[in-house]
Order: structure tokens, then C-alpha cells, then sequence
């Protein structure tokens, strides 16, 4: 059975879950890829703390289409969370408690999991239409100039995914194939 996860989520509700876990997300969560990243991070090391009231919350690595469906987003999907590994670390230091994307990531991101307390979530891929049903709300919180890269906020509604690497170290893709080959007999 999937977890409801409400967002922000508390230190105490992430050093709950696991790797494997399914999770179904309530909450506000702001929308970050590469060029944003960037951004925060500049103005992270400017002034010493998370800018937009960041900390303590929940990054989604996506770029969203403009409204349709009669929905805020015609399509929210996530985008390879390891193209932000450079920067995840530092963000997870100043406060962001956890990310959401898909596949896997680099070990220092798995480490900064464990340090801080943060959680990687996995949300699955080519599904952006469906996910954005998922949206109740979304505004353009800095960086409009960005279009899809453009930092946004988000209400999610049972918004699925499952937990990839949690704050103990445990990483679903490390786990995941060795489990598969050893079930399989390979």
C-alpha cells in the first residue's frame, strides 16, 4: 500500500520511509532544473541562506508545460535528477529536505541523503500527462524569464512516486537489480 506523504514532509516522516517505498505526495513542492539550480545556488552563496522560503522544502526536477485539460499544467514529468547532482549536495546542506526526479544518482547525493536527513524520490517517466492530474496549483515563483525552467510552485494531490535513496544510504538502484538478478537466478 502506498504512503501519504504530506509536503513539506518533517525529518521524522522521511527518517520513516525506505528505499521501495510508494508514496502518494500532498503538499506544495517547487519545481527546479538545471538553470534554476544554478540561480539558487548563486544566491544560496550570496546571502548564506535558501532564497523563495526553500528551506525545509521539497525540489521537483521538471520543466511543466503551460495549462490544458482544464488543468494548471498540461504536462509535469520528471526530468534525469543526476544532471542536478552538482548542486544537490550543497541545497540539501542549506535545508531542501528532499527531491524528486528520475533515475539514479551520484554517491555523494546518496551521501548527502544519510548527512542531512533528505530523501531522493523517483517519480516515473513518460508519464508527464498523467502526473500533471496530480497538480492542483501551480504559479511561477521566481525566474519567469527561465519559461519551463523557471522556478515554480506546485500543489501536489496524491502525486505518486516512490523512495529511491532515504536517509539511511539506501538507494533502490542499487538494491533493485541485484534483488531482480538474484530472483531470477542470474
Amino acid at each position: 500500500m502506498p504512503l501519504d506523504l504530506v509536503l513539506p514532509p518533517t525529518r521524522d516522516a522521511l527518517a520513516a520511509l525506505r528505499a521501495g517505498d510508494e508514496v502518494l505526495m500532498s503538499g506544495p513542492a517547487f519545481t527546479a532544473r538545471d538553470a534554476t539550480h544554478a540561480r539558487l545556488v548563486a544566491e544560496l552563496r550570496a546571502t548564506g541562506e535558501l532564497p523563495y522560503g526553500l528551506a525545509g522544502q521539497v525540489l521537483f526536477y521538471a520543466g511543466p508545460t503551460p495549462p490544458a485539460a482544464g488543468r494548471p499544467l498540461g504536462a509535469v514529468g520528471p526530468t534525469t535528477a543526476k544532471r542536478m547532482d552538482a548542486w544537490t549536495p550543497e541545497l540539501l546542506a542549506a535545508g531542501i529536505v528532499a527531491t524528486i526526479g528520475k533515475g539514479a544518482r551520484s554517491e555523494e547525493v546518496r551521501e548527502a541523503c544519510g548527512r542531512y536527513g533528505a530523501v531522493y524520490l523517483a517519480a516515473v517517466g513518460g508519464a508527464a500527462a498523467l502526473l500533471a492530474s496530480h497538480v492542483e496549483e501551480a504559479e511561477v515563483i521566481a525566474y519567469p524569464e527561465l519559461g519551463t525552467e523557471a522556478l515554480m510552485g506546485l500543489t501536489l494531490a496524491r502525486f505518486p512516486a516512490f523512495v529511491a535513496i532515504d536517509t539511511q544510504g539506501g538507494d533502490l538502484y542499487l538494491t533493485a537489480p541485484r534483488e531482480w538478478r538474484e530472483r531470477m537466478g542470474l
